[in-house]
């Protein structure tokens, strides 16, 4: 009996004790925690973008890409799927799981090491939002105390919200939407329940489990959390099993630029860059020129034609580069080359490719995506004339082999016939401007051959 009643004096008293340390806690460390009231106005850093007159995305200036949406904008699937990821009872707990805080302590008990730390979404927020990364005793206090601040302050949507908007998700892409279309070039209400899962297991280790880094780590992820989704009764086993077989399909998608209109966008970055500093670059500014898209397409059409036109007369001046295997090198020739290729950028509807064999009416080649193709002797080779001063030309050459060698790198362009035929970069250069008459606002302009050869603006800096 007295053993007994020691035994619930010392739960009593450890519980006492426990909640005194608590409240000793609360009381330290509450004066120095941030205002949650200042989630309900963040500024999440978003792109800025610029478009034409008609709408279309001609520009998109910023270190972060970003494209914050709102709960009622989530898929109901993708909530499920980050649900079974994170955190399956956050609808239900008021910012702590109790169950999870006690599964990350016997794991630092048993292992001596720090697991999963048990974090909810709510305290992955004020992590996200106020705190460091660093995984201290005193950082998750602070994180456990502002989670059950932020409930109190904001509704679950909210924060679910601000959740989905902020976390980092590889690649500069932060928040989900900007990884939809980071990775799969869509957006997030467009994805299949694998591509869902393939998200939503992201978090975890953005630069390992994502489907373009660590397809293999991500395929994992996303797998687990599929069976989680089963097991919580979000989806069926036909959905389940569909999902897991389906392979990966990311690569990596840069913004979805309508068409080319370079010079007109970097006019507009830097009028907003002297407008308003650095914040152009964060605070989500929509830029909208006096840009017509079909004015525009004319004028590039009109430039780049009347130079290629004019550059052909000229002469053919030979391969842009060479790139000769080094001698008795045992390097793979292909990869050697196609590393050399991802460097270089196709300007103006002219495509680089690299030389891997001449033959006697044809040459073989290889493009900067892997794939090989071939260039027919009479798809430009043949009338070739090689420049030999402004004024003069050599007269045609007879076989491949007077043009090119192994390791050569070329430009291409698409013929009628859809075939390849032979290009060069035209050593004149090009401006033109349209302006409306009556009011003298810019409906086109063009800078030069191409912005990827040159960003210098010849028609307002020349």
């Amino acid at each position: 009996m007295s053993f007994l009643y020691f035994l619930v004096r010392a739960s009593f008293l450890g519980l006492l004790g426990g909640v005194w340390l608590a409240a000793g806690i609360y009381l330290y460390l509450s004066p120095n925690l941030p205002d949650v009231e200042t989630l309900r106005d963040v500024r999440l850093q978003t792109p800025m973008r610029v478009y034409t007159r008609e709408g279309d995305l001609i520009g998109q200036f910023g270190e972060q890409k970003r494209s914050p949406l709102t709960y009622e904008q989530i898929p109901r699937q993708f909530v499920e799927a980050l649900l079974a990821a994170e955190d399956d009872s956050f609808f239900e707990h008021r910012g702590i799981d109790v169950m999870g805080l006690g599964r990350a302590v016997s794991e630092l008990l048993i292992t001596g090491e720090k697991g999963s730390g048990g974090s909810t979404l709510t305290m992955q927020v004020a992590r996200n939002y106020f705190l460091t990364l660093e995984r201290t005793f005193m950082r998750k206090f602070n994180e456990i105390l502002l989670a059950i601040e932020i409930e109190r302050a904001l509704d679950k949507q909210e924060i679910f919200e601000l959740y989905f908007n902020r976390v980092f998700l590889g690649h500069r892409a932060y928040g989900f939407e900007a990884a939809a279309q980071v990775y799969y070039g869509k957006s997030i209400s467009e994805l299949t329940l694998a591509q869902h899962a393939m998200l939503a297991g992201i978090p975890k280790a953005p630069s390992r489990n994502n489907p373009v880094s660590g397809p293999t780590q991500g395929s994992d992820r996303r797998n687990w959390i599929l069976g989680r989704m089963l097991d919580l009764g979000y989806i069926s086993p036909a959905q389940q099993q569909a999902a897991v077989a389906a392979p990966v399909t990311a690569k990596l998608h840069g913004a979805q630029i309508s068409f080319s209109a370079q010079y007109a966008a970097e006019m507009a970055r830097q009028e907003m860059l002297d407008r308003y500093g650095m914040s152009a670059y964060n605070d989500g500014y929509h830029v909208y020129t006096t840009i017509s898209r079909p004015l525009q397409r004319v004028a590039r059409q009109a430039v780049v034609e009347g130079l290629v036109t004019y550059d052909r007369r000229h002469g053919y001046r030979g391969p842009e580069q060479r790139w000769p295997l080094p001698e008795g090198s045992s390097t793979d020739a292909e990869q050697y080359w196609l590393q050399k290729l991802k460097r270089i950028p196709r300007i103006a509807d002219q495509t680089p490719a690299v030389v891997t064999a001449v033959l006697e009416d044809r040459v073989s080649l290889m493009l900067a995506d892997g794939s090989s193709g071939e260039l027919l002797w009479e798809n430009g080779m043949s009338s070739a004339r090689p420049y030999i001063s402004e004024n003069r030309t050599a007269g045609p050459q007879k076989t491949p082999a007077d043009l090119f060698a192994e390791g050569d790198l070329i430009r291409l362009a698409s013929n009628e016939e859809d075939a390849w035929q032979l290009a060069q970069i035209p050593a004149a250069q090009a401006a033109l401007v349209s302006l409306r008459p009556d009011d003298g606002a810019i409906v086109s302009i063009v800078g030069g051959m191409g912005f990827e050869l040159s960003k210098f603006n010849r028609a307002t800096q020349a």
